[in-house]
């Protein structure tokens, strides 16, 4: 946090006494001086400012505090004036404090959506298609009030991920698909639908699992829109290439669905942190409510329509190849962008 600093302390020989002096306030500050440990205070006021102390105390220590040497103990002392923005900074980080926690509950939250919609279909039957870019739009203006234009400038800058990213999407991942079929033995009547998924573009959700943990988000939206628009091309020339049947793409459709639900939410995001900060500052504490009521009906809804075919012995023998595909495709991706010249 940015203050403003004032000279103020002094520091008792061999003591975990720090006695502040500043022009108002004496607060004595008390640390423990047997390992580490930090202690605060704080008061409002100073037109719409507010002053704040912290300290922190480790062993004993020679050193220099102001212009004179002291022995005693190691401390680390912030004391100063803040101004109305670092105060609201603070509310700031509060609220992406919330956002993270809600986020943790994600997965939780998806398990349960699965269990229920397996359990009990009623409970998403009533979400129709109609709702599905709706609410992956919501999911995405939840990612965009948290970018930036410069969060863009800086992916585009760097072809070098978005290259791999989109040969891994074509090449890597239908490769994968194909083996994990064979070792398998995926019946016929499944093979052409499990090898399909793994030939088109990825979902708008991956930008918000790379928003979840904390990746580079703007490159995850440029390459999921990269290639979903190839797919009108790549798509139908890998279902040939593998499945042995064209499968066409309807561009116009796929157009609609980039603009509802990747273009104008995340547009719209951008344009409020950009111009109306007091708008978003509003909306960060919701959002994350709203992108997990968003996740957990585009999760339940499929799964509660086709509860039938899941929890049939055919598909059920499809778990354990799509768990293997997952684990083996996030293995692989992981570490490949761990490795620094791909970063």
């Amino acid at each position: 946090m940015s203050t403003t600093s004032i000279p103020f302390i002094s520091l008792t020989p061999n003591s975990s006494k720090l006695l502040l002096k500043p022009n108002t306030y004496t607060p004595r500050l008390r640390l423990s001086s047997s390992s580490f440990s930090c202690g605060s205070f704080s008061k409002r006021g100073f037109r719409n400012g507010g002053l704040s102390i912290k300290g922190c105390s480790t062993s004993p220590f020679i050193g220099r505090v102001g212009s004179q040497w002291r022995e005693g103990n190691s401390s680390l002392l912030s004391f100063g004036i803040n101004p109305p923005t670092a105060m609201s900074k603070g509310a700031e980080q509060s609220g992406d404090d919330s956002s993270q926690v809600l986020s943790a509950m994600l997965p939780f939250v998806v398990a349960a959506t699965a269990i229920a919609a397996l359990a009990q279909p009623a409970t998403f039957t009533w979400v129709s298609k109609d709702l599905y870019a709706p609410a992956l739009g919501g999911i995405m203006l939840s990612i965009g009030i948290k970018l930036s234009v410069d969060d863009f400038a800086l992916a585009v800058k760097r072809p070098l991920p978005l290259s791999i990213g989109f040969i891994a999407q074509y090449v890597l991942k239908p490769a994968l698909g194909v083996l994990i079929a064979m070792a398998f033995g995926v019946p016929g009547i499944f093979y052409a639908g499990f090898v399909l998924t793994t030939c088109v573009a990825g979902a708008q959700l991956s930008s918000y699992a790379s928003f979840l943990s904390k990746g580079d988000v703007a490159l995850s939206i440029l390459l999921t829109s990269s290639t979903t628009i190839a797919s009108v091309i790549v798509t139908p020339l890998l279902t040939g290439l593998l499945i042995g049947s064209v499968v066409p793409v309807d561009a116009v459709a796929m157009a609609k669905s980039i603009l509802q639900v990747v273009l104008v939410p995340v547009t719209i995001g951008l344009a409020l942190n950009t111009y109306a900060k007091p708008v978003v500052t509003i909306l960060r504490p919701v959002m994350p409510f709203v992108a997990m009521i968003c996740t957990s009906l585009c999760i339940g809804s499929p799964l509660a329509i086709n509860q039938r075919q899941i929890l049939s012995m055919d598909g059920l023998r499809l778990i354990f190849p799509v768990l293997a595909f997952h684990a083996v495709a996030f293995t692989v991706g992981y570490w490949v962008s761990k490795i620094p010249s791909v970063r």
